[in-house]
């Protein structure tokens, strides 16, 4: 388990409100969704590609709806 680190930070208090609603609803702590949200936006700025998730959506919809992407292309 990876030791953890306190560090104290602002944030605005709708942003702050909207977080808390995030980790109530899916019975998270805070600290949990904001590391999450640390780690997503630091493999986003490393890679500078899309998240696998995105990209598994993506490959998804392009594969279903290809010949239609291709009619709208023309």
């Amino acid at each position: 388990m990876n030791a953890k680190v306190k560090f104290s930070t602002q944030v605005g208090p709708d942003l702050l409100n909207m977080i808390k609603q995030v980790a109530k609803s899916e019975g998270r702590q805070l600290q949990s969704i904001i590391e999450e949200a640390l780690t997503d936006l630091l493999e986003k700025k490393q890679t500078d590609k899309p998240r696998s998730s995105i990209m598994k959506s993506y490959n998804s919809s392009h594969k279903k709806y290809s010949n239609l992407f291709t009619k709208l292309a023309k």
